[in-house]
Parts: structure tokens; C-alpha cells; sequence
């Protein structure tokens, strides 16, 4: 949806209504997650994209229907794996959009809190009592109402839980926010920053890895304590190159880092990544990684717990770094760190490096 707030503000200015699509489940296969938007204006343009097939064209005769009765409408459209190539589906399956006149003052709010760069989540009914309303969940505020108290208060404990996530899920509530019932269905569309990469070493890996995790939207921030290698030059597309020993940045950002975000240690220097992880496990990310060979990891562990690191959090050090796929260049390994990044976050079963033994260079 936060994709969308540009366009929606030209058809505001132009005096447009306008309907707004969004995907709130999926069974099966799907190219579009959860949250997922497209908007239709009443001129009939049309902004974002809820599948990639012939889903956007019913969806958008949908969201005319919307904009003529103005009653909000959760939809299903489902195809079997025959069907599903045609209109742009994986494989077969259903998926589950709900359709509503867009409200001005709910963008606003939005908006305003995107502009602020915190996390926020649309929480809006889309079956049930009160079918179509919603409120603005941040960690700190709730704007709106759902109708009744208490389901406000539960949705609110449950929204910013899926905030610190970054899921945006259906969940099922009684009238009153009673669990394991079902008269309320809401959607939480979580809109949250960008996750976070530090990557600590300025050396010949750092700039494939950084170029790789951009790619997958990460803020990246590089630091080395060696003013001559951290530089702009060297690494223009991180959004941070920090020189300073690293952990001591770990120090000033580890209550911002959660399980979203990632700690890639490329230095393979003692002296350097040591420090840098005791400072990583004192954090809530989400996947720490070191680089090195295994025997430069065996040195590394026996200095960390002489550090005074137990066994159960040298458990969550991926060690050496990366999914087992053989790589060999610079591009190649940060293909590799980046996909055991991506496994470590879905629980994709695949092989790590670490899990392994022999050289790990074919």
C-alpha cells in the first residue's frame, strides 16, 4: 500500500475517488505476497499490481463495483494448476483480496507515519461486524476504532507484533477480541522500514554483499576501523560506511536491530571479529554469519568463549558463512550468504556451510 501513496495523491489532488485492492491471503502458490496493492481510480487508471495475470483485470472490474455501490467486498479467485499459468499464478491456488473506497484520512495517517520512517500497520475489518473499518497502529498509538474497546486493544497487542515481524497476516477475533473465534476477521498490513545489514569488514567480499543485499532491499551499513579501506568510494551503494572498531557501533545499534535484520563478520580477523561478535550476540538480530575457513572458526571459537561466550549462543553464529553451493568469487559467496539469509528467515531446510566439514572450496 505504501507503494501506492504517490499515485493516490495525484488522483486526490484531481478530485478522483478511487478504490484500493489489497491481497490478504494466499492459499497455495502466489506471485504476491499478503499486503500486495493495486489501486483503481474512478477514471479507470490503475496503480500496483496484485498478482502479475488476468487477476488485475477481475480485480479491477471488482473494484469498479466497489466505487459504484460503495460496499467493501472480500473476493477469491481461484484456478486450478491448468488455469493458473494464464493468469499469472504459480500454480494453481486461491487468492483472497478485499476491496474498498479508498480513505482519504486513513492515507494521511499513513503517510504521515511512513514520512516519520517508523513502522505502521493497517489494521482494517475485512469480514465480519464492521466490515470496511480500520485503525493506525504504530508502537506507540492507535488512531481510529474498530467498533469496541476491547477488540481495539487485542488488535492493537497483536499488530505490533506482527510489526516487529514484519508480517502482514489475517487473524480471527470475537466481537470483543476473544481468541479462537471467528466473528471478526481483520487483515494486518504491516509496513515496516527496511531490514538492516551490517556488514563488519571493508575488504573484497563487501562490495558483491553489499550490491546483493540492496538488491533485496536491505539498508546496509558498512564498518571498518581502517579509514584507508572504509570508504564511499569503495562502496557507493551503502546507505552507511562507518570507520570506527565495530563493536562498538554494535553497541550504539543493537536495541535497533531485530530479527528481521543481519550481522555479515567478513573480516576473518581476530582481532577485529571477535569483539564485533560478543557485541552481535548481546542483540535480537535475526542471523549473525562470520566469514572464514574452518580452521580459522575453530581458532575464532576457542577466543570466544574465552571471551566468555556459552555454547548455546555460539549456536547462533553461521559459521563459516553461507549456504554450501560451492561458490568461489565475490559474487558468488554473497549469492550464497544472502540465500542462508533468506533460509534462515522462511526455515527453508537446505545445506549451510557450517553444517558441514572438508575445505569448504571445491
Amino acid at each position: 500500500m505504501k507503494g501506492l501513496t504517490g499515485e493516490l495523491a495525484r488522483w486526490r489532488a484531481e478530485g478522483l475517488r478511487a478504490a484500493l485492492v489489497r491481497v490478504v491471503e494466499v492459499d497455495g502458490s502466489g506471485p504476491r505476497l499478503p499486503g500486495a496493492a493495486m489501486a483503481v481510480s474512478e477514471r479507470g487508471e490503475v496503480a500496483g499490481a496484485v498478482s502479475g495475470g488476468c487477476v488485475e483485470a477481475a480485480a479491477v472490474e471488482e473494484a469498479r463495483r466497489v466505487l459504484e455501490d460503495g460496499q467493501p467486498r472480500l473476493v477469491s479467485f481461484g484456478y486450478s494448476d491448468d488455469e493458473a499459468f494464464a493468469v499469472g499464478l504459480t500454480c494453481g491456488g486461491t487468492i483472497r483480496v478485499f476491496i474498498e473506497v479508498v480513505d482519504w484520512s486513513l492515507v494521511d495517517r499513513l503517510a504521515g507515519a511512513l514520512h516519520q520512517g517508523g513502522a505502521v500497520a493497517v489494521v482494517t475489518v475485512v469480514d465480519g461486524r464492521g466490515r470496511g473499518s480500520s485503525i493506525v497502529v504504530t508502537p506507540d498509538a492507535v488512531h481510529g476504532s474498530l467498533g469496541d474497546p476491547d477488540l481495539d486493544r487485542v488488535v492493537a497487542r497483536d499488530a505490533r507484533g506482527e510489526l516487529a515481524a514484519g508480517r502482514s497476516v489475517v487473524r480471527h477475533y470475537g466481537e470483543h477480541g476473544e481468541a479462537r473465534e471467528s466473528a471478526v476477521t481483520v487483515f494486518i498490513d504491516a509496513h515496516t522500514p527496511p531490514p538492516r545489514m551490517v556488514v563488519i569488514g571493508a575488504v573484497d567480499f563487501t562490495a558483491a554483499l553489499v550490491a546483493q543485499a540492496k538488491l533485496l532491499g536491505y539498508h546496509v551499513t558498512v564498518c571498518d576501523p581502517r579509514e584507508v579501506f572504509a570508504t564511499r568510494a569503495r562502496f557507493p551503494q551503502a546507505d552507511d560506511v562507518v570507520v570506527d572498531w565495530p563493536d562498538r557501533l554494535l553497541d550504539r545499534l543493537g536495541a535497533e536491530l531485530g530479527p528481521r535484520d543481519a550481522i555479515c563478520v567478513l573480516t576473518h580477523d581476530h582481532k577485529f571479529d571477535v569483539p564485533a561478535i560478543v557485541a552481535a550476540l548481546g542483540t535480537e538480530v535475526g542471523y549473525l554469519g562470520a566469514m572464514g575457513s574452518r580452521r580459522t572458526h575453530a581458532e575464532r571459537v576457542e577466543r570466544l568463549r574465552a571471551a566468555g561466550v556459552r555454547a548455546e549462543e555460539l549456536s547462533r553464529l553461521m559459521a563459516p558463512i553461507g549456504l554450501d553451493l560451492g561458490a568461489r568469487t565475490p559474487e558468488e559467496t554473497a549469492v550464497a550468504i544472502c540465500a542462508e539469509i533468506i533460509a534462515a528467515r522462511t526455515g527453508a531446510v537446505v545445506p549451510s556451510l557450517r553444517d558441514g566439514n572438508g575445505p569448504i572450496h571445491r
